[in-house]
């Protein structure tokens, strides 16, 4: 696995205060890596079906998390010609082996190796991520957007991480599947719902509520700021 620094300026395992963004290869694996200065931790993300690093609305809630002291790694789970193949786009367990790549990846990078990892998952990309954290029980937390945590029904009951899952008060389908998927879930969990919200969160204020809510959740389990008492209790 090979590290690329987008500039000169982000050089130097991106330990300097200005230090911004890098591009990042993981495998064959193309990816956006934005650190902070005294970073809390660093989120890694799981983009859904037909979207990409490039998707506007994880890039906007990244930036969010960002201005939070958190770090943010936003990459492609598959290449170019992987993507056409639907059944990849929708092959859970390699999405899953691809987030935990990426997780190895971020530990042998002398600069990110000491931070907490969480992850970040938006649809397809939800249920990748909870295989992911299943898998890799140094995971120290999970925030699905309109998540597909169904599709990750073997695994849910091995997930340790603290879970945050937020769904659209205007997205009944997969509320109801939010729902039954949180009452497998065996980690301290809660279940958010924005209110008017419909499955891409492109109401006003909409995202910037699930950006919000994710940066107070990588918060607390990533960087140790003290839990509500709903955060310490499952739902």
């Amino acid at each position: 696995m090979n590290f690329e620094a987008k500039s000169p300026a982000v050089a130097g395992h991106l330990q300097a205060a200005e230090t911004r963004a890098a591009a990042a290869r993981i495998g064959h694996m193309e990816g956006d890596l934005a650190l902070p200065a005294r970073p809390l931790g660093l989120v890694l993300f799981a983009h859904g079906s037909d979207s990409s690093r490039f998707s506007p609305r994880n890039r906007s809630v990244a930036q969010v998390l960002n201005a939070h002291r958190l770090g943010s790694l936003l990459f492609d789970l598959l290449d170019e010609d992987e993507a056409r193949d639907r059944r990849r786009v929708f092959d859970i367990a390699l999405l899953g082996s691809r987030l935990t790549e990426a997780i190895d990846w971020a530990r042998a990078q002398p600069a990110l190796a000491g931070l907490p990892i969480g992850l970040f998952g938006a649809s397809t990309g939800a249920a990748a991520a909870l295989v992911a954290a299943a898998r890799r029980p140094d995971v120290r937390a999970v925030v699905s957007r309109g998540g597909r945590p169904d599709l990750a029904l073997p695994e849910l009951r091995e997930v340790q991480a603290p879970t945050l899952l937020i769904v659209g008060g205007e997205d009944p389908v997969v509320l109801g599947l939010n729902r039954g998927a949180a009452r497998l879930l065996g980690c301290p969990h809660r279940l958010e719902i924005v209110p008017g919200a419909t499955h891409l969160f492109e109401e006003p204020g909409a995202l910037g509520r699930v950006a919000e809510l994710a940066a107070g959740w990588f918060e607390v389990h990533l960087g140790g700021a003290p839990a509500a008492d709903d955060e310490r209790r499952p739902t």
